[in-house]
């Protein structure tokens, strides 16, 4: 706006009436509010992390006594001194944003450490457990943390390397199902709405520095309280995607709403990035005849002769040549050559024995073009992919056929199969194993939606009749992400409000259809419900202790139910009873040859990260950008150096020469991180490397990843 005032005040030292003019123009312009979704923004969000330890200079909150049921001070605190007496260890506090200095002081056992998401983190990871059933297979990963805090820790493993994001928010019902600032949004909140978009929006932009640009997918799911918001907030955060919304039936019985009609469907938008398209599937979803998902029609032979707009011989005469059929043996016999505009076709002569076929339009005697040029049509021939087809008695015409581009790619996809030739020579097609592939459709309605019978009974089989509030069908996600990366075997794919772990559990179905190497990751928090809090803290019990955090979501529900869904038995022991259904039918206590781990997220400092003493919670990061696959590095290495499966550590520089051999004749190696303050021999190493590892400066390249603002 400043620099549009300057250039106004020249162009009225030049020209007063037209400064006057530009300047009443653009006071019009700057009052109009902007077009789009306007909403608050609100504070930035901020949050508690119960159990971290408390340091000097930390922001917290002062905790109710234990057994109190009642609200806890929302005021934010910073510490200033630590003392310690005879039994404990005491804390000085400034009360933050008051307009008077305000002091008091607090046992650190009855404190919270609170993150605000302006300020800097350092992320690591903790290792909670893993289980090994995959082999070589990259490891799916369950990241325990704050969402806004692991996507930021994700910019530094997966920046621009994500293929696929599937997200079901909350869906900001009113209901207590999801919290501002420590504080469950209720439905008398005149505020919910912009508080749910900014939470929404402050996510989104992170993701988009997640999300492949050449080629990716983001798919959000949500209910009718917010999608017309989410539609617009999508689409001013992603103007250069291709966005859709699908209608989809998960409960055919409906739901009853008081005076309102009951409620059948739920909506997920696509929004498709660079390349990426919808997958073509066997079963579009909507239509009757894809019950079966495996329903054949003919392939289809297309006409030669071409049609539509730019279709005349003057249009493309390079197109306008002579076919010779053999009658008797109904076969292509001869292919002439382009005849130029200036000639008449009638000059050009007749081959004995054959039929001269010319592109001309049925009953208008009208002179159009083949689709492809003389040249192209004989390599067809050849190929078996182009042939003669049926002859017109009526009308005297013989039509030609042939398989266009999109064809012959299915049939190099496997998607379509020869299956043998004719007697003219052509290949006989027919569709392979996959089926018939279809565009899928923008309204869903398959009964393997149901959300009661595959989302919440589902999880009870796996997790020994655990409840989970509302998780979603197990096949309506499949269905979503084979949409979005059924074409991509070794996509990775993020879902950063996984809840109960449905999206790994969808990606796990679609490895073991084609084989694939899919990679799910999944965040989540600890979150105990609302209604069980209240019993909790009656025991005496606060978040942070481990009898309330095994009630939490990620301990409770997710990581069984992704342990549970990999070894086919439940937490207690038991096998998991029921059969997997629709595209791929096989018992539940079967599982799945996958490999997952769970880690829970942790802050650090940068004074301990750049001293290499925080080298055991970044190890698993490093690991991560690496692929997650293989053995991990997780100590610094006694002899200077060590390579892993998929990337290699450089701590003493005096060991480069042997480091980089050893790389070398690896050949696997993605990232080699060199451990070093000092630029020049940095370089220096990464000029020996082999082409294909990545040098990454450690811990330069990871401090500066995190040296901004968590936030508006």
């Amino acid at each position: 706006m400043s620099r549009l005032t300057d250039l106004i005040a020249q162009a009225k030292a030049r020209d007063v009436q037209l400064g006057l003019e530009l300047e009443r123009e653009f006071k019009v312009l700057s009052s109009r509010r902007s077009f789009g979704l306007n909403f608050e923004r609100h504070r930035p969000e901020n949050f508690e992390l119960p159990g971290r330890p408390i340091r000097k200079g930390d922001k917290v909150r002062i905790l109710p006594p234990r057994g109190s049921v009642a609200g806890g001070d929302p005021r934010i605190w910073k510490i200033v001194g630590l003392n310690r007496d005879d039994k404990s260890r005491i804390a000085r506090l400034d009360l933050i944003g008051s307009t008077e200095p305000v002091k008091a002081v607090a046992d650190v056992h009855d404190l919270v450490v609170v993150a605000e998401f302006r300020d800097h983190i350092f992320p690591g990871l903790v290792s909670t457990g893993k289980i090994e059933g995959g082999g070589d297979k990259p490891f799916h990963t369950v990241i325990n943390g704050e969402n806004f805090h692991v996507l930021e820790a994700l910019t530094f493993t997966h920046r621009g390397k994500i293929d696929a994001i599937y997200i079901d928010p909350p869906y900001n019902t009113g209901a207590r199902d999801w919290k501002y600032n420590n504080d469950y949004v209720e439905s008398e909140d005149l505020y919910r709405h912009s508080k749910w978009l900014a939470m929404i929006e402050r996510r989104l932009l992170v993701a988009r520095e997640l999300l492949n640009p050449e080629k990716s997918v983001l798919i959000v799911t949500i209910d009718e309280k917010e999608y017309l918001r989410l539609g617009l907030l999508l689409e001013q955060t992603f103007p250069n995607a291709v966005q859709q919304m699908v209608t989809v039936v998960i409960n055919p019985n409906g739901v009853a709403r008081g005076k309102e009609m009951a409620r059948v469907e739920e909506y997920a938008f696509f929004l498709f990035f660079g390349e990426a398209g919808p997958a073509h599937v066997v079963d579009s979803l909507l239509d009757t005849e894809s019950l079966s998902g495996q329903q054949r029609t003919s392939v289809r032979w297309e006409w030669l002769l071409r049609g539509g707009n730019n279709s005349r011989r003057q249009d493309r005469p390079n197109l306008f040549f002579p076919i010779y059929i053999d009658p008797e043996r109904r076969t292509i016999a001869k292919i002439g050559e382009s005849v130029p505009l200036n000639v008449d076709r009638t000059t050009i002569p007749d081959i004995p024995g054959l039929v001269t076929v010319w592109p001309i339009r049925a009953g208008r005697d009208e002179e159009a073009t083949w689709q492809k040029s003389p040249a192209s049509l004989r390599k067809l021939v050849t190929d078996g992919f182009a042939r003669a087809g049926a002859y017109d008695a009526k009308n005297d015409r013989w039509s030609i056929l042939y398989l266009g581009p999109s064809q012959l790619r299915r049939i190099q996809s496997g998607e379509l199969v020869v299956t043998g030739r004719r007697e003219d020579g052509s290949h006989e097609v027919d569709f392979g194993e996959r089926g018939v592939r279809r565009t899928p459709k923008t309204v869903w309605n398959r009964g393997s939606h149901k959300a009661g019978e595959y989302g919440s009974m589902l999880v009870r089989k796996l997790t020994g009749d655990r409840k989970f509030p509302f998780p979603k069908s197990l096949y309506a996600v499949e269905d979503a992400l084979r949409i979005a990366v059924g074409d991509n075997p070794s996509a990775t794919i993020l879902d950063f409000f996984a809840g109960s772990g449905t999206t790994a559990h969808a990606v796990m179905r679609l490895n073991r259809q084609d084989g694939g190497r899919r990679q799910a990751i999944s965040v989540t928090n600890n979150e105990v419900a609302a209604d069980e809090q209240a019993a909790l803290r009656s025991a005496n019990l606060r978040p942070g202790d481990p009898e309330w955090e095994r009630w939490g979501i990620c301990d409770y529900i997710t990581k069984p139910r992704i342990a549970a869904a990999i070894t086919g038995k439940t937490p207690d022991g038991q096998p998991v009873k029921g059969e997997y259904k629709f595209t791929d039918e096989f018992s539940m206590a079967e599982g799945f040859k996958e490999n997952a781990e769970f880690f829970t997220l942790t802050y650090e400092t940068s004074i301990a990260i750049s001293h290499n003493r925080a080298f055991e919670r970044i190890a698993p990061l490093l690991w991560m950008r690496a692929g997650a696959r293989g053995r991990r590095i997780n100590a610094i290495p006694g002899d200077g150096w060590d390579i892993a499966d998929t990337y290699a550590l450089l701590t003493d520089l005096d060991k480069a020469a042997p480091f980089c051999k050893a790389v070398r004749t690896q050949g696997a190696i993605r990232i080699a991180y060199i451990v070093t303050d000092d630029d020049r021999r940095f370089q220096s190493v990464a000029r020996h490397l082999p082409i294909n590892a990545e040098p990454v400066r450690l811990y330069e390249s990871y401090l500066s990843n995190f040296r901004f603002s968590m936030g508006p």
